[in-house]
């Protein structure tokens, strides 16, 4: 009898053992092939679309190329009208001829403001503009930024300054004037910035561009404790490589020089900006707080970096090399 019952115990332990052993390589699997965090999966599946924002109106700086452009895309075929900033109107133009073709929008319910966002002088025209054409702005797509390239010790202080004017104080420069806007017609608005996995993982050879976007994190999480209560949302976006004209043009170590850093798409393990931009307007759709938007292993580091800031510190260096994080993040495919 004993026997029986024992031998029937080790079955039950060796089935549970197998299935367990069988959920978790489930898991590990699915978890390979996920390309953004498990909040935004949710919400991709279960959550509100994209075309619950139908209606409303929504200004994206950098609209003119990257994910700019495709997000612009991807609203004008759900119904959004659109405000398109950036400094080159001739692509601006572009992307506003391909929003109208897709037949939910007229004309009129796309408006090109061009203006370079560290020309800080011209924010509140840009908005006024806005406000006589349109009558009301609901959402701010913080999109616009430049990216670098060069080695800590090598970079001029200029390049910093010149990062910083753009990726950060022309932003938020933006931002305040609307959010006074906000403020004073007692608007619910939402506030979505695109920031990097830079701004949550140090990248080597980038500690510019990595500053400055940690330096949004700062800026827009304070802005989310003030304005949240007032029913306002604050969506920080932080994709890892995406195709995009951003590395077209890259600073360097001196502000004169830039390189163009894509010149071999072959090599490259990138996110397409479509993908991309859908899963930006699901977050801003379902006003979630922050989203991370890559493909492994990025996304695993992501999550260490997050939830065990202390160990992966500790085990990186050991890990991988400065060579395999540069690689990681460029999307460069490992062979």
């Amino acid at each position: 009898m004993y026997e029986i019952i024992a031998k029937n115990m080790w079955e039950i332990i060796i089935g549970f053992a197998i299935i367990s052993i069988i959920i978790v390589l489930l898991i590990v699997w699915l978890f390979s092939r996920l390309d953004c965090d498990l909040q935004l999966i949710l919400y991709e599946k279960f959550g509100h679309s994209v075309n619950d924002l139908n209606g409303k109106v929504c200004w994206i700086t950098g609209a003119s190329s990257g994910i700019g452009e495709s997000l612009a895309y991807l609203l004008a075929t759900n119904g959004i009208k659109l405000v398109l900033s950036g400094t080159n109107h001739q692509r601006l133009q572009h992307v506003k001829t391909q929003c109208v073709s897709f037949g939910q929008l007229d004309d009129k319910d796309v408006l090109i403001v061009c203006f370079d966002i560290k020309d800080h002088e011209k924010h509140q025209q840009c908005l006024e503009q806005v406000l006589a054409h349109f009558k009301r702005l609901d959402i701010l797509v913080s999109n616009a930024g430049r990216s670098q390239r060069a080695a800590f010790q090598d970079i001029n202080i200029s390049v910093d300054k010149e990062i910083f004017d753009i990726n950060v104080f022309g932003l938020i420069g933006l931002a305040r004037v609307v959010l006074k806007y906000f403020l004073e017609q007692q608007i619910k608005g939402q506030f979505v910035v695109t920031s990097s996995a830079a701004g949550k993982i140090g990248a080597p050879q980038s500690s510019s561009y990595t500053g400055s976007k940690h330096a949004l994190h700062g800026y827009f999480e304070c802005l989310r404790n003030e304005v949240q209560s007032l029913g306002m949302c604050v969506t920080v976006v932080c994709p890892g490589p995406v195709y995009s004209r951003i590395l077209e043009s890259l600073y360097t170590d001196r502000i004169d020089v830039k390189v163009n850093n894509e010149t071999n798409h072959k090599n490259r393990h990138r996110m397409e900006t479509s993908r991309c931009a859908y899963l930006m307007a699901v977050g801003v759709a379902n006003g979630l707080d922050e989203l991370w938007i890559c493909r492994q292993p990025l996304l695993s580091l992501y999550y260490l970096t997050q939830y065990a800031p202390t160990i992966t510190r500790r085990l990186m260096p050991r890990l991988a090399s400065p060579e395999r994080l540069y690689s990681v993040r460029e999307g460069v495919k490992q062979v």
